[in-house]
């Protein structure tokens, strides 16, 4: 039972430690563009892409820096669902709530980055990019979910045996 926990806490902290890079990564956008538009040659689909990109965030940047305070706020958030998953890396059996809400958030993940993909005139292959983090966290929690049933299951197995030997 114990080697149980110990792996759906490694999964977890897994899981904790991408949200918080996620998170991270959301500060400095024009940064990372401007890294990303140079490993990428530029008459590449990605490189017009980012390119694109970097130019709109520039832009966007001098003229309005306050709406780049929503990417500090989609930081924020990151942070606040890393702090949501201390619960089950301290008991993963009583908090397995939150083991599934991530379960369904990672699963909405594909619809939202395909709709909203769609109408922010994302490319298919970036969606398909946000989509595999859905999927990734996905498997992560589904594994860490199948612990916990294993668990529960030995954790009733011992009680019913406790009560059975004291009869």
């Amino acid at each position: 039972m114990e080697k149980n926990k110990q792996y759906i806490r490694r999964l977890i902290l897994f899981f904790i430690i991408c949200l918080v890079i996620s998170g991270a990564t959301a500060i400095p956008v024009e940064a990372e563009l401007s890294f990303l538009i140079k490993l990428f040659p530029y008459n590449s689909d990605t490189g017009i892409w980012l390119q694109k990109v970097y130019d709109a965030f520039h832009e966007v940047n001098i003229s309005y820096p306050y709406l780049a305070y929503g990417y500090d706020w989609l930081a924020f958030a990151h942070f606040i669902l890393a702090i949501l998953f201390i619960g089950p890396l301290k008991d993963p059996v009583k908090n397995k709530w939150v083991i599934e809400f991530g379960l369904i958030t990672c699963a909405l993940v594909i619809p939202f980055a395909f709709i909203a993909g769609y109408f922010r005139q994302i490319p298919i292959g970036w969606r398909l990019i946000d989509c595999s983090f859905g999927v990734i966290g996905f498997i992560t929690l589904l594994l860490c979910k199948q612990h916990i049933i294993l668990i529960e299951k030995l954790e009733t197995q011992i009680l019913i045996n406790e009560h059975m030997s004291n009869q």
